[in-house]
């Protein structure tokens, strides 16, 4: 595999994934499966998130699989914080990046982290004076959720969205993303959307988190690509969706999205098959739990050779 890539795609499986299935994956076979994704190629993980396990059992085990991620080589470890005290858990356990979710909606904001979208931002200035502090590097990407609708408040406004967007860049956080937590968005909207982004906070414009809840995932990333974007999150075998957005179903699938890009000529970096191998941890864990992916269902082309396996120009 080539060691320079064009796009990095970002792992979220093991947090968005996992936090919307009903069972529990057993500690060792997550840690298992996050290592057999680093070993297909994958850069950045988001292993787990660091909130109450009384409303996401799922997720209890975050500091262990974080401390097992972190001896990964290379790998970058990241895990969802939505306050100051798990963002303190967090860094204890050896995380190397938060992801802070700030939603747009406000239902959807008192939903997911009990709190208003200002409340949100306060706690995102509060983690940032945390960061200043200490003698380690850690990375801080900050989201806005439901950026491109709401399934409670249904559509959200564009100019609100960049609000949040300049507040967070000047709160001192190292990326903004936007991310389509109900799976809302068309790609029109995506490319102006990420184009107006990059014009209204510049060096901090961030990543694409799209959901395929209307079939309009990979379409998406399409038009994100034609707006500059470089990093999108994906969930192998479509697990996901937002347990406190209603009908907020899977994410895009990352073999369907390492096939999109590579086929397209942008190196990810990713070995596919073994990360369609990567699928049967998935299975162990979880028997029986429903799996998407069409290039995982009909197989690669033949004579397929990714981008990342083509030599250099």
């Amino acid at each position: 595999m080539a060691d320079q890539v064009d796009i990095i795609v970002s792992e979220v499986g093991p947090r968005d994934g996992l936090q919307s299935v009903a069972r529990i994956m057993p500690t060792a076979v997550k840690a298992r499966w996050i290592a057999a994704l680093a070993g297909a190629g994958l850069r950045e993980i988001e292993v787990g998130s660091f909130v109450s396990s009384k409303r996401l059992p799922q997720m209890a085990d975050t500091g262990e699989i974080v401390a097992a991620s972190v001896r990964i080589p290379g790998l970058l470890v990241q895990a969802l914080v939505p306050n100051r005290k798990g963002a303190e858990r967090a860094i204890a356990a050896g995380t190397h990046k938060l992801t802070i979710p700030v939603s747009a909606s406000r239902a959807h904001s008192a939903a997911n982290v009990g709190m208003s979208p200002e409340d949100a931002i306060d706690h995102v200035r509060e983690i940032c004076r945390l960061r200043a502090s200490l003698p380690a590097r850690l990375g801080i990407e900050a989201t806005v959720a439901t950026a491109f609708g709401c399934t409670m408040e249904g559509p959200v406004a564009e100019d609100w969205v960049m609000r949040i967007a300049r507040i967070l860049a000047e709160a001192g956080v190292d990326s903004v993303g936007l991310a389509d937590t109900t799976g809302y968005a068309n790609p029109a909207q995506v490319k102006r959307m990420f184009t107006r982004l990059r014009r209204e906070v510049g060096e901090f414009s961030g990543g694409a988190h799209f959901h395929n809840t209307r079939g309009q995932g990979l379409a998406n990333v399409v038009a994100a690509l034609d707006a500059g974007v470089t990093t999108f999150d994906s969930s192998q075998g479509g697990l996901g969706g937002c347990p406190y957005a209603p009908g907020a179903t899977g994410n895009i699938v990352t073999e369907d999205l390492v096939f999109l890009l590579e086929s397209m000529g942008l190196r990810t970096g990713i070995d596919i098959e073994r990360l369609i191998a990567a699928r049967a941890l998935i299975a162990e864990g979880l028997p029986g739990e429903p799996l998407y992916g069409q290039v995982a269902e009909a197989g690669l082309p033949k004579g397929f050779v990714p981008a990342s396996r083509r030599p250099a120009a």
